[in-house]
């Protein structure tokens, strides 16, 4: 056998043991026909090549080991170092390579001839050339394992954080699938409650067309509380003149200061003048608003509302209209005391005869202010100054004769407005008449 011949051995754990499993059955006695007495070293030889034997078969299951994937971390040796440093034991493993076969061809020369003492020397050589290998062997083992240690210890901190964000990750994606199912149901909500307006809508517009269809019946109803307002102002003006004629009153000089200069047909009209000075305090500083009036007329006696809900809108109209309409002296002359206003001005309502009236005038005067705007947005109150020409599309006479139905052009002319009672309103096309006083100018 020629050292040309030979091709390059790789430094691997298998190929030396290999290696050494072929020198171990080359060197058998058998084979070259020497006795243990003539060769000393071979009990130590036996012995080196018998655990390296051992060692190559156990090299399976080291090899499972060493042949793990482990991630790799950044070495601390620079690279040139490290790249340096491997050649070098390679050229070493190379050397004790070429060391080997040279001795052991030293070992087969020393056979022919015969020669007991060559054959002794070169085994010593051949053997400790193996040690060599087999010291290389173990150092790559004990460095591999090193690493592998080394890299598993380094990584166990990482591979727990990988858990960590792995666990943290599905929590991530289980809420963002949550979210993303509560997203498609706000969306279908969503849907519903647009469709749900869409739908609200349409009927809130076919209300509006039914209410101006029904327009005339809602005027006609309007008209109703304006009777019913009309009445209620004229109820609490009888009360409040006899308390006046039984507290020492000059009702002449009274309706004189109301209705200065106007012009009466009977002297007994001058009670339309106590009645439009009631109007004028109960009308007065008003602007027309729509607001809810079911409220108040579920109940029969104002007064049951007023203790159900004592700081209503309702409830705080009477009290500022209470203390406009009846004057301090007014009332002192009527009672002796202030007893009433004291009560209103305390957010209170009296539960005496007069203020009961009051309180049903100011019931009806409360939903029809309500009630014109809610009828129609664009309504108006409008009202009447002294000294116009009596007009029958606006106006309605408070009294009631029968001969004014049948006066001329001419004989209207003569007839001109000395006050008005009641405002008239403007509710669409219709007019609710405005109440005046009229009589013949002189």
């Amino acid at each position: 056998m020629e050292c040309s011949d030979t091709k390059p051995v790789k430094p691997n754990s298998s190929n030396i043991s290999e290696m050494v499993c072929k020198f171990a059955k080359v060197c058998k006695l058998k084979s070259i026909g020497v006795f243990s007495s003539e060769i000393p070293n071979l009990p130590q030889l036996q012995r080196s090549i018998c655990n390296e034997t051992l060692l190559s078969e156990n090299s399976n299951d080291a090899n499972r080991c060493y042949d793990q994937k482990v991630h790799p971390r950044p070495i601390e040796v620079p690279a040139k170092q490290d790249a340096c440093a491997g050649l070098e034991v390679m050229k070493k493993i190379f050397d004790t390579i070429s060391a080997l076969k040279l001795a052991y061809l030293q070992l087969q020369q020393a056979h022919i001839p015969y020669e007991p003492q060559k054959i002794v020397a070169a085994d010593d050589l051949v053997v400790a050339e193996l040690e060599k290998l087999c010291k290389f062997q173990r150092e790559y083992r004990q460095k591999k394992c090193k690493k592998t240690r080394l890299n598993a210890a380094r990584s166990a901190p990482l591979m727990a954080e990988i858990v960590t964000q792995e666990v943290l990750l599905g929590k991530l994606k289980s809420q963002n699938n949550a979210k993303d199912s509560e997203i498609l149901r706000l969306r279908r909500v969503l849907l519903d409650l647009e469709m749900g307006n869409k739908n609200l809508n349409e009927k809130i517009k076919q209300i509006r067309l039914e209410k101006r269809r029904a327009g005339v019946l809602s005027v006609t109803k309007f008209q109703d509380v304006f009777k019913a307002a009309s009445k209620s102002i004229h109820d609490f003006a009888k009360p409040l003149i006899s308390l006046m004629k039984a507290s020492g009153w000059d009702l002449d000089t009274a309706a004189n200061s109301i209705e200065n200069g106007a012009v009466y047909s009977k002297r007994c009209d001058k009670k339309y003048a106590f009645e439009a000075y009631i109007a004028r305090r109960m009308f007065h500083g008003i602007a027309l608003t729509s607001y809810d009036v079911s409220d108040i007329m579920k109940f029969h006696d104002p007064f049951d509302a007023l203790m159900a809900n004592p700081h209503s809108d309702f409830a705080k109209f009477c009290q500022a209209k209470y203390l406009l309409v009846v004057h301090p002296k007014m009332e002192e002359s009527f009672f002796g005391n202030l007893d009433h206003r004291t009560f209103v001005m305390n957010g209170k309502h009296p539960r005496t005869e007069f203020y009961l009236l009051f309180a049903k005038m100011a019931k009806w005067v409360w939903v029809l202010l309500g009630s014109a705007v809610s009828i129609d947005p664009e309504a108006t109150l409008f009202s009447v100054s002294r000294g116009s020409v009596f007009s029958s599309l606006y106006m309605e006479s408070v009294e009631e004769e029968k001969e004014s139905a049948v006066l001329s052009a001419e004989e209207r002319a003569t007839h001109k407005v000395q006050f008005m009672i009641m405002p008239g309103f403007q509710i669409g096309k219709m007019v609710v008449k405005s109440a005046v006083y009229i009589s013949k100018t002189s």
